[in-house]
């Protein structure tokens, strides 16, 4: 790798941001408010005003962008959109140049991860995967967790804007590593949700008062940082959504495969899965995850009264 310069993460690097959806803006925003300066693309260019006012750069496309910054980071919604932006025609990967770094924070398979690693390695890119961990609030406030993998180097000098993002940074290895924990974290979170649902219909059924039973819950043996974290969801069963059953769905298709392909058995990862399903098929898929305990309610014939109906 010849010099520095093109791996540094300095505030003078331009860096090149892709993807500005619910996460991406604040994460990018975050960028900006440190100092470092980013061009900007995102599919309706619109999303990138705010942005643009706080002095980011726009660019016309991902390959223009790709050519003017010596790292990109992507931040999108699915393995099809990441292949769009990385291996397709007009992608980021043929307009660029050795030595470019490439972060991909999305939420995506290992498997596509590797056909990009494999690409990567080919152009003479430096390839990072670094999923978060972490809400809107999270990440409007720079406190993301966030999990990394592939080269150390790229990963050291690429600190400075993972700090400016994140809270607390784990590297996990050379690899996909920071892909099978993130999949693996979501695919508890949704487990987790499908238990408690139940729970709380069980509790409902046998006359518990609502409220209080996520408080004793909440502050018992099986109490935990979800759980606190959704308490107040729960108790005012307001479910506007802070990550979708849809979403969710789509994170237990990943770990799904995941397992298929290195015949690792997930019999409650596929259970759940279906009742996800459900939700989404009841009408509940824009819903947050955790409106799971609504279908258990209607299944059961709960019918919720007074502050939780």
């Amino acid at each position: 790798m010849s010099g520095v310069s093109v791996m540094k993460a300095a505030n003078d690097t331009r860096v090149g941001w892709i993807g500005l959806g619910k996460m991406g803006t604040p994460m990018a925003a975050n960028l900006l408010a440190a100092g470092h300066a980013i061009t900007v693309y995102n599919r309706s260019a619109a999303r990138a005003d705010a942005l643009v006012e706080k002095g980011a750069a726009l660019a016309p496309s991902v390959a223009a962008l790709a050519r003017d910054c010596a790292i990109v980071i992507s931040m999108v919604s699915d393995d099809a959109a990441l292949q769009g932006i990385t291996l397709d025609a007009g992608g980021v990967f043929e307009a660029a140049t050795p030595g470019m770094v490439f972060i991909d924070m999305s939420t995506v398979s290992p498997a596509l991860s590797e056909r990009i690693a494999a690409a990567a390695s080919a152009k003479g890119i430096h390839y990072l995967r670094a999923p978060v961990s972490g809400s809107t609030t999270t990440a409007a406030a720079g406190a993301l967790t966030i999990l990394a993998s592939g080269p150390k180097d790229a990963y050291e000098r690429c600190l400075p804007l993972l700090q400016a993002m994140g809270k607390k940074l784990y590297y996990l290895g050379p690899a996909e590593q920071a892909r099978y924990l993130k999949v693996a974290i979501n695919m508890m979170l949704g487990v987790t949700a499908g238990m408690l649902g139940e729970a709380l219909a069980l509790g409902e059924r046998g006359g518990v008062e609502w409220a209080q039973m996520i408080e004793v819950i909440n502050n018992s043996v099986v109490g935990s940082p979800l759980l606190a974290y959704k308490a107040e969801m729960l108790t005012t069963r307001n479910f506007a959504p802070m990550f979708t059953a849809s979403q969710m769905a789509k994170d237990f298709d990943l770990a799904l495969e995941a397992g298929r392909d290195a015949n690792v058995p997930m019999p409650l990862a596929a259970v759940s899965r279906q009742f996800l399903g459900a939700m989404i098929a009841s009408g509940r898929g824009e819903l947050d995850f955790f409106a799971y305990v609504t279908m258990l309610e209607e299944l059961a014939g709960l019918k919720p009264v007074g502050s939780h109906g």
